[in-house]
């Protein structure tokens, strides 16, 4: 394995502290992860912090695998880069993945509000629904209690379909996320760039596959599982996430495509 690079390094150790502190400060993942931008708990820092945060304990895959894919893939890259050029890389993956992330999350929220359009619901009303803490709202039993959400509903004459709709767009607009893993994919696209003849081993399977091919399927692989609800690097619990991976891949392709074209001789490229 190549030696760790300083920037890598760097990252490496922001991500650690990330993760320990966070661990003991109650309020760091509602103040780092990334929410919805409509969301009242939404900070502008927060599409950067986010890409540092990882999966709370016990949960030490997300963090593990993130490392170990900067560390792997991220020190060959700044070895020949120069730390300037991979921090921005790498920064700019990460915002590539929340904005792809983002995206996605409103048409999914306005699809299911134009689902619910019949209801004729305020702006107000919808700002106070998908807001709600759901968790105070129903009793032991399942029975919704006393409450503007429910008031708003009863007024509306809301069924039980067209609540699940609206539950729907609720976790879209609540859930957060967070994690490398936008970033990494980015590092992953551009080894495959770099590198593609190189070749990278998987633990599944027995034999090396070469990156031109290996950085290809497993992103196909982490959208197919990220559609079905889990994923294969990071979080994706939601079905919702993969899209972060996605957007970070996606970024890196744009970058390097551009910087081929633009920057380096084709030599240095075959």
């Amino acid at each position: 394995m190549m030696r760790m690079t300083e920037t890598v390094k760097q990252l490496l150790i922001i991500n650690i502290i990330f993760f320990i502190g966070s661990q003991f400060v109650a309020m760091a993942y509602p103040l780092f992860s990334l929410y919805y931008p409509l969301s009242p708990h939404f900070r502008v820092w927060q599409p950067l912090t986010s890409m540092f945060m990882h999966a709370p304990m016990p949960n030490l895959m997300h963090i593990v695998f993130n490392m170990f894919a900067l560390v792997s893939f991220g020190s060959a890259l700044e070895h020949f880069w120069g730390a300037k050029k991979f921090i921005f890389f790498y920064i700019s993956c990460g915002l590539g993945a929340a904005a792809l992330h983002t995206a996605v999350n409103y048409f999914q929220i306005q699809y299911a509000l134009e689902q619910l359009s019949i209801l004729n619901f305020s702006k107000n009303d919808i700002q106070i629904l998908l807001s709600a803490d759901y968790g105070s709202v129903f009793d032991g039993n399942g029975q919704m209690l006393a409450s503007k959400v429910k008031t708003i509903l009863d007024n509306a004459k809301c069924n039980q379909d067209q609540f699940n709709i609206l539950a729907s767009a609720v976790q879209n607009f609540q859930s957060t996320s967070l994690g490398a893993s936008g970033a990494i994919y980015g590092l992953l696209t551009a080894f495959a760039f770099m590198f593609p003849m190189a070749e990278l081993g998987i633990m599944f399977i027995p034999i090396p596959i070469k990156a031109k091919y290996f950085v290809p399927g497993i992103i196909a692989v982490d959208l197919f599982l990220g559609f079905k609800g889990s994923s294969l690097f990071g979080a994706g619990g939601t079905g919702i996430a993969h899209f972060a991976h996605i957007g970070g891949a996606l970024t890196g392709f744009i970058m390097m495509w551009y910087w081929k074209k633009n920057q380096f001789n084709k030599n240095r490229w075959n």
